[in-house]
Parts: C-alpha cells; sequence; structure tokens
C-alpha cells in the first residue's frame, strides 16, 4: 500500500489525498522545550528547513505534538500566500510562472505533512488525534480555497490551452494535463453556489474519515485477547515469546498477549488449537468498527456514501465510481467490475474445494465441527500438511527478517544496481528507537540516491498492516533532490535476542512495500507532480516485486535456519513450489470481496442505506461462500473509507496483478530468467522511473510490446485459463 508523500499539486488540489494524509497516518511524544518566557512567534521546528548530511533530514527527534498545528495554520497561511501570487501575477500566463510557480509553492507545508503523517500513521496518540480532530476540517478548507480559486484556475486553463495548440516538452505537456484535470475534477468550474457546497461537503467528508480512521485504532489497541500458560497449545516457542512480550508491554507479566492486528491474529488462527479462543480472536479482530459503540462506523459510512454522491452529483455524474475511474486504466466501473467478475466464479469455486478438503481433516480427525470462519486458516494449514507434506511453521524457520531485509537488498542491486550500507545509529534523526536507516547509492558510479526508513514492528498507536512513503521524493526542475523513503510493518516484535520469523505471505508483503520503494528510488522524474500515479498501476511494480522472493537466487542465498545457518533443504523448497496455488481460493475470495463491496457501494443508491444490511445481502447475492469473510469487512476498511485514496479502487490490485503476472512471464521467457539484464533494464527504464510521467498503459506497451493479458494472472492462481 502506497501513502506517498504529496507533490505540490496533489497537496493543494486533490482534497482526497489530504485528507487520507489527515486521517490515515498516526505517535509520537517528546519534551515540549516552549516556555512561557518565549515570544509570541517562537521558531517551529516542523517548519524549518531540513539540516544535516543527506540534503538534509526530517528532525523527528525533535518533533512535538503540540507543535503540529500552530505549523500547520502557519504553512497553509504560507502557501495560500505563495498561490495567492500566483494567481494574481500581472504577467501572461505561462508554463514556467504558472505550473512551475504551483510546483514550487508550499514547501513548508510539504515539510510538516511528513510530520503530520508520522504522527498520524506510525505514533499516534490520544493528544495527537485531538488535533487531528479539530484540523482534518481546516484543511479541508484549505484545499478549497485553491481547488476554487477562479483566478488561478484561469491561469492553469490558459496554460493547458496553449499547451494543445503548442505542445510543451512531453512530461511539461503531462504535468499541465495532470494540473489542469485535477482542478477540473475537484470543482474548479462549478457555479459560485455549487462550490460552496462542494467545498462544505469536502470539510464534513474530512471529519468523517479523521472519526473512522480513529475508531478503527481504538478498537485495535482496545481489545486484547490475554492467554495463560495452558491455553498456548499449536503456538511454536517463537511465537510464545512474542506474544509474552506483547503481555509484558502491556503490564500483563506471566501472560500471552493476542493483540487485535492482523500480524498478531492470523498466526494465531493458524496454529492455535483452541477452538473457543480462535473464536474469539477471530471476532474482537474482524469487528473492529462493528461493535454498536460509540466506536461504531456504519453511520460514518453511510454519511461518507451520501456525501461523496453528492459532490459528483454536482459536477455532473451519476455515481462516485465514474467521477473516480475516469482517469484511472480501468477508465470506467464497467470495465474494473468485467474483471472482477471474470475472477469471481473461479475463485469461489476453488473455496468450495478448499472447505471440503478441510472438513475431510476434521472429520478423520473425530473433531465433530463444522468448518466456520476461525476455523479456515487452522485446518487450511492441515490438508497443507497433508497434501503437499508441507508445514508453514517449517517454513517460517527459514523467514528471518533481517536475511529477508538482505534479499531484497540483493535483488535491487541486481535489478537497479543499488547498494545499501547503515547509516551509524545516531547520525540520522529517527521518531523510534525500532527505526533504522540505510543509505542508498548506485553500485558503480557511487552516486548518492537516498535513503532508505524502516519502522519493522507493531506497537500501540501504529496504524495496522503494511505501507510505503517518501518524506521527499526526486526532482530535478529545481535543483537535484534526494530520495527519502519509508518502508513500515507491523510484525510481532521478538523477545530480546529472539529472530523475527515471519509467514511467507509476511515474507511476499515485506518484499511487495519494498517494491514501492524501489519505484520511488528510480523515479527520473523533473517535476513533483510526476511522482504521483494512477492507482490501478502504481500496485504493479510493487506486486511484481514480490516474485524475486521465490526466485533459486534469494531462496538458495538468504533462506537459511535461525538457529542452525543451514540453507532451507531443496525438498522442503520442492514442496513450497508445488504448494504455489495452495489456498488460492481463500487469498483471491477475501481480497476479491473487499473490492467488489467497494464497488457495489459506491454505485448503489446511498440515500437510506443500512451498511451491515447491505454488505450481508450484497455478498449473498454474490455467493460469497460462509466460511470466510472479506479481508476487509466494511466498518474497518481504511482503504476506502478513512480517506479517498483507494476509494473505488480497491479493485487496483487484481488490475495491477493483470499486470504483474504478464510481465513476469515476460522475465521467466528471458535468457536470463528474472536476472535477466536486457528485461530488467526495460523494467528499469519503461515501468520504474517514468513514475507518472507517461500514460500507464503506453508504459506498459514500451515494455512488453502489447497490451497485458489476463491468461497469465489465471494460470498463477491455479485457476481454468479462459478460452481466447
Amino acid at each position: 500500500m502506497i501513502n506517498s508523500h504529496l507533490s505540490t499539486t496533489i497537496k493543494t488540489v486533490a482534497l482526497s489525498a489530504i485528507v487520507l494524509l489527515a486521517s490515515c497516518n498516526q505517535k509520537k511524544e517528546t519534551v515540549n522545550t516552549t516556555t512561557e518566557s518565549e515570544p509570541k512567534e517562537t521558531a517551529n521546528v516542523l517548519l524549518e528547513e531540513w539540516t544535516g548530511p543527506y540534503g538534509g533530514t526530517p528532525a523527528f527527534d525533535k518533533m512535538n505534538v503540540s507543535d503540529i498545528k500552530p505549523a500547520l495554520e502557519k504553512g497553509m497561511e504560507l502557501n495560500l500566500k505563495e498561490i495567492d501570487e500566483i494567481a494574481n501575477n500581472s504577467e501572461a500566463p505561462t508554463f514556467e510562472n504558472t505550473i512551475v510557480a504551483m510546483e514550487r509553492a508550499g514547501a513548508e507545508l510539504d515539510r510538516i505533512f511528513t510530520y503530520y503523517g508520522i504522527l498520524s500513521s506510525n505514533m499516534s496518540s490520544p493528544e495527537f488525534r485531538d488535533v487531528q480532530k479539530e484540523m482534518a476540517p481546516k484543511l479541508s478548507e484549505f484545499s478549497s480555497k485553491i481547488s476554487q480559486n477562479e483566478k488561478l484556475f484561469k491561469r492553469i486553463k490558459t496554460v493547458y490551452d496553449n499547451a494543445q495548440k503548442t505542445p510543451l516538452e512531453a512530461d511539461q505537456q503531462r504535468v499541465v494535463e495532470l494540473t489542469y484535470k485535477s482542478f477540473a475534477m475537484n470543482g474548479a468550474e462549478l457555479d459560485e453556489e455549487k462550490k460552496k457546497r462542494y467545498a462544505a461537503i469536502n470539510k464534513e467528508l474530512s471529519e468523517l474519515y479523521t472519526n473512522f480512521s480513529n475508531n478503527v485504532l481504538e478498537d485495535e489497541e482496545g481489545y486484547v485477547t490475554y492467554l495463560t500458560k495452558d491455553q498456548l497449545s499449536g503456538l511454536s516457542d517463537p511465537l510464545i515469546k512474542a506474544y509474552a512480550k506483547a503481555a509484558t508491554d502491556r503490564g500483563q507479566e506471566g501472560k500471552y498477549a493476542v493483540t487485535n492486528t492482523r500480524s498478531s491474529m492470523d498466526p494465531f488462527l493458524t496454529y492455535s488449537d483452541e477452538r473457543a479462543i480462535r473464536e474469539k480472536v477471530w471476532k474482537n479482530y474482524y469487528s473492529r468498527g462493528d461493535n454498536g459503540d460509540d466506536k461504531d462506523n456504519n453511520e460514518n459510512i453511510a454519511k461518507i456514501l451520501k456525501l461523496r454522491k453528492e459532490r459528483v452529483g454536482l459536477l455532473g455524474h451519476d455515481n462516485y465510481a465514474d467521477w473516480r475511474l475516469q482517469n484511472r486504466m480501468a477508465k470506467n466501473p464497467d470495465n474494473a467490475m468485467k474483471l472482477m467478475n471474470a475472477v469471481w466464479p473461479a475463485a469461489i469455486a476453488r473455496v468450495k474445494e478448499e472447505v471440503t478438503d478441510m472438513q475431510a481433516v476434521a472429520d478423520a480427525n473425530g473433531d465433530k465441527i463444522t468448518i466456520e470462519p476461525w476455523d479456515y486458516r487452522y485446518y487450511a494449514e492441515k490438508v497443507r500438511k497433508k497434501k503437499y507434506d508441507l508445514d508453514s511453521d517449517e517454513v517460517k524457520q527459514y523467514l528471518q527478517l533481517d536475511k529477508l531485509r538482505e534479499a531484497m537488498f540483493f535483488v535491487a542491486g541486481e535489478l537497479f544496481n543499488y547498494k545499501f550500507t547503515p547509516i551509524e545509529e545516531g547520525k540520522i534523526p529517527v521518531f523510534h528507537e525500532d527505526v533504522k536507516v540505510w543509505e542508498v547509492n548506485d553500485k558503480t558510479s557511487g552516486e548518492h540516491i537516498g535513503l532508505w526508513y524502516l519502522d519493522p514492528f507493531a506497537r500501540p498507536g501504529k496504524r495496522s498492516g503494511a505501507w510505503a512513503t517518501t518524506y521527499r521524493s526526486h526532482t530535478t526542475f529545481d535543483g537535484k533532490k534526494n530520495v527519502l523513503a519509508s518502508n513500515n510493518s507491523n510484525f510481532v516484535k521478538p523477545a530480546p535476542g529472539e529472530a523475527v520469523l515471519v509467514s511467507w505471505d509476511d515474507a511476499t508483503t515485506f518484499f511487495h512495500e519494498f517494491g514501492h520503494a524501489l519505484h520511488f528510488f528510480a523515479s527520473e522524474v523533473r517535476y513533483p507532480t510526476l511522482n504521483g500515479g494512477v492507482r490501478d498501476y502504481t500496485e504493479f511494480q510493487s506486486q511484481l516485486l514480490e516474485r524475486w522472493l521465490s526466485t533459486d537466487k534469494v531462496i538458495d542465498n538468504y533462506l537459511v535456519h535461525y538457529k542452525t545457518g543451514e540453507a532451507i533443504p531443496k525438498t522442503l523448497v520442492d514442496k513450497i513450489k508445488k504448494a504455489a496455488t495452495f489456498n488460492q481460493g481463500f487469498a483471491t475470495t477475501e481480497y476479491l470481496a473487499s473490492a467488489l463491496m467497494d464497488m457495489k457501494f459506491h454505485l448503489a443508491d446511498p440515500t437510506n442505506i443500512d451498511v451491515d444490511k447491505f454488505e450481508k445481502e450484497t455478498l449473498t447475492e454474490l455467493n460469497m461462500p460462509k466460511e470466510l469473510v472479506m479481508r476487509h469487512r466494511t466498518p474497518h476498511f481504511g482503504h476506502v473509507f478513512s480517506g479517498e485514496g483507494y476509494a473505488t479502487a480497491y479493485y487496483g490490485y487484481m488490475w495491477a496483478d493483470v499486470l504483474t503476472s504478464d510481465a513476469a512471464e515476460a522475465f521467466a521467457e528471458a535468457p536470463g530468467g528474472f536476472y535477466d539484464k536486457e528485461v530488467a533494464a526495460k523494467l528499469v527504464k519503461y515501468l520504474f522511473a517514468p513514475r507518472n510521467a507517461i500514460d500507464p498503459a503506453e508504459a506498459y506497451r514500451k515494455f512488453r510490446g502489447r497490451d497485458a493479458k489476463i491468461e497469465a494472472l489465471m494460470k498463477d492462481r491455479g485457476f481454468p485459463v479462459p478460452k481466447s
């Protein structure tokens, strides 16, 4: 998942990105050095230019929640002053005095959003959430003041119209088009009355997004399942130690804590023999935001859906999905639904087969149960052992987080010619002791490219899941800027001295998010706006990088036993490869159910919508298997309802996966396989370096020589391949 730092144009125009940043990121507590005797206009560290080596880095060690509000207010004031100067320029509008000026504006605010994002996503606290609630509507109003600035839009439109007659350089033409269309999509051409309503809706939505996000976070923090020693049956020693540490960290010495996050829940449901506790852990996790209390999100969702429909109606669109997808690869909801509907029948048919296999194992064991959602992972693991003689817990012994990180560095070196060197602790400010930093250089020339921050472990105040972001993106229009990129995960922190062992799925996600970081580092764009992306395309590059986890060079050199250091046995590798499509029914169905619900919610009439009822009835119509649930149930579907980044765009992971499977075949067919230098060079040149400087479909055709086909995706998942 991308949580990209905002370029100037996106920051000041795309409300959805601002609100997402204002509501779905998280905690840091430091000493406030401000004293009563200081003058009113004290320097605010969050506004200051970054100093130190590597082109300057964020002063995370000086970050203070109390500085956020005044910094945001000052940053918005400064940015609006810059925008007014651009809008009121007496000279005729040109690319330089309008578009480039906008690209340059907002440097202070951009820096503040870096700190805001960390405090929201990684280090949230009750104090910060209060500031967040207060500032979300102000940020929305700020956005509207820019997107609805008539003089500014008139200048942008003039530059756009002129560029249609006399085209600029290719990347400049792209910036102009993206800027113009972004303003138009966000109401710049509405009349005065509609603009007021549009802005009011945005303001209300920003408050709802913040409330939704904080409700989910509080439910994640508020529900912990504590175990006693006699309730650990089936759990591995490293997992037991990790749960013990989680309990100790919460003041429950001698107990074992399963926290309400995926990284803690998932292994428990997979290995625990305690069925009643599995059910409790499952219900805690999948009822986040849906407990009928003051943290319940159903009313928030209903309001969000109504306001989104009303807002796009002002722009002449029938529904939110039509408006959102107009500048995506899918172009419209019909195309997105066509792809999902092509895969859905095969996915649920495979679930039926998987459940039959699991029920047979349960019956043979004399368990006298019918498979329920809290049983799926547990019995799937038993089927895996029976069918493939493959124990995923045995595989985990060879999946050490540190070695996987080394493997990612190796892949980056082979494909991108990058070298990662650890930065000495204390040289670069970090926001938590868990965060480590590496310098990224070109292996051949030694050229400095940027810094990579890694924040791997779960903690209170950190939102769940995994994501990538940038603190500074590559640009050259105003002097070359290096990249400050970050990967963030929620692995369960081990007991001191213990290795961090992860599942194959978690290892895949680790590679996925690193793919986003490589996309940031590889950028060769001139202008900030071009570092943005098309949502159903930007997941493609990261999904593609997942494929290198299962390459022989990674397996042979980096999958070693955490105790003995011995390489993973070839027999075990063979079992992993034979089981490559195992449980694809579960994986595809839980994802697609969320993607389909996202789209169907936004195509429906929300006038009197009952969110819980709509979810149940729609899933019933889809013949959703009762033995599993959506990957993200609606009341905690943060991708879609804590902001607008993935709203009606969750299908994008599958759209991107069509590209991924097809592109992977290009490597598989090459003489050097996944390390073929010629294909790797094309990968970097056409799919990574351009970012959003060229149309994604055109970029893919330059790489592959044709459009992507769905056949490779179906084959990868072990589903029947449709006839041409």
